[in-house]
């Protein structure tokens, strides 16, 4: 169901928030859908079945700009988008199904031990990397058949999450496109790539359930689009040899303080 909300004073700096979502998601990989679930909820009430279609609703035209701006950079390796995609359009009928099923409580503590596992599990990954990158240890690369199945598992799993919290799913697709050892940048808009698939799936999923506020999207992606269209400009001028692990061990220790606060709260 689709209606607007009346508007509320805290609102007018939904924009900002949706201008450095925007920015960051797409200079991450991802569609920033997993800072609108909180938002949504611990700032401004949103009952959290709503949050959760209209994140995804929100979360659409990042997507969709971003993964235009790194598709124009030469950014995004489809052969492997497709094999995180196929699998992950089914995850996300299953989340979407998950999702009817649990009370708002059990939903919130999902996402916020979700979000700590992830936090913990990006610590982890940066830290083997830089070990890696230290003691230059040569690793073989994997064969087709096993990337077709990492992907397929990484993919699943990710359009799962994408449909039961209405995030944008990007932290398993970042895991499975890093442990293929692909360019970084590649890794972000080839991500970018398959949490749109993957959302647009969701958001089909959730349509005839869900309850979506598009007076909280309009404010959202007024400067959300800004934002995506910005971030893959700025990726493309960034030496991301250094800053990629700082940036990553920045986003994991949010992740963290986020899953902390939906479990208490």
């Amino acid at each position: 169901m689709i209606f607007h909300s009346s508007i509320e004073p805290v609102y007018f700096i939904l924009p900002l928030v949706g201008f450095l979502i925007g920015l960051f998601g797409t200079m991450l990989g991802g569609g920033g859908g997993f800072f609108f679930l909180p938002i949504l909820t611990l700032l401004i009430g949103v009952p959290v079945q709503t949050a959760v279609i209209t994140s995804l609703v929100a979360t659409l035209p990042i997507c969709m700009v971003g993964a235009l701006g790194h598709y124009q950079k030469t950014n995004i390796n489809f052969r492997i988008g497709l094999m995180f995609s196929l699998t992950g359009i089914l995850g996300a009928f299953a989340g979407a199904r998950i999702t009817g099923m649990v009370s708002p409580e059990q939903l919130k503590a999902g996402f916020g031990i979700y979000s700590i596992f992830i936090a913990l599990n990006m610590v982890h990954g940066t830290w083997k990397k830089k070990r890696s990158e230290a003691g230059k240890v040569l690793r073989s690369e994997d064969s087709g058949m096993r990337r077709k199945v990492k992907g397929s598992i990484f993919g699943l799993f990710a359009g799962f999450i994408t449909g039961t919290f209405g995030t944008s799913g990007t932290a398993p697709v970042l895991a499975g496109l890093f442990s293929m050892r692909i360019p970084f940048k590649l890794v972000i808009g080839t991500s970018l790539m398959v949490v749109l698939v993957n959302t647009l799936f969701a958001v089909g999923a959730h349509f005839l359930v869900g309850r979506i506020d598009l007076m909280l999207v309009y404010f959202l992606t007024a400067g959300s689009i800004a934002g995506a269209i910005l971030g893959p400009r700025i990726l493309t001028k960034v030496k991301t040899d250094r800053s990629e692990n700082k940036v990553r061990y920045l986003y994991a220790a949010v992740m963290a303080a986020i899953g902390i606060l939906m479990i208490v709260r």
